[in-house]
């Protein structure tokens, strides 16, 4: 096999194998709509994921120095009161996100 077959039979699989990779996702997903797992999962992901999060971001937290007690407490429980509040989960996010941020560049540097 010469150099201009094996770059053709390379550029092939290759785009064969792009093509079924973004194509399964949709064959996968077609029986699935009807099924009664899809708003299932829509309903409860969302906390799931939120509680993964929030374990992720706490697990560093070292329970025995304000300094990191401190900022991640206050990010929490602004988080929580701001959702609770508006019911927006970006906003929530955000704001508790930055005020962790501002407190662990500001105050408890």
């Amino acid at each position: 096999m010469d150099e201009t077959q094996y770059l053709l039979a390379v550029t092939l699989v290759a785009a064969a194998t792009t093509w079924g990779l973004r194509a399964l996702p949709f064959a996968v997903l077609a029986p699935i709509r009807s099924s009664a797992l899809l708003p299932y999962l829509a309903e409860r992901m969302p906390v799931g994921i939120m509680a993964i999060l929030a374990i992720y971001t706490l697990r560093n937290v070292k329970l025995l120095e304000p300094g990191s007690v401190v900022p991640a407490a206050v990010g929490v429980v602004l988080t929580a009161a701001i959702h609770l509040w508006r019911g927006s989960m970006l906003l929530s996010v955000g704001v508790g996100t930055a005020a962790y941020v501002l407190l662990v560049s500001l105050v408890f540097t």
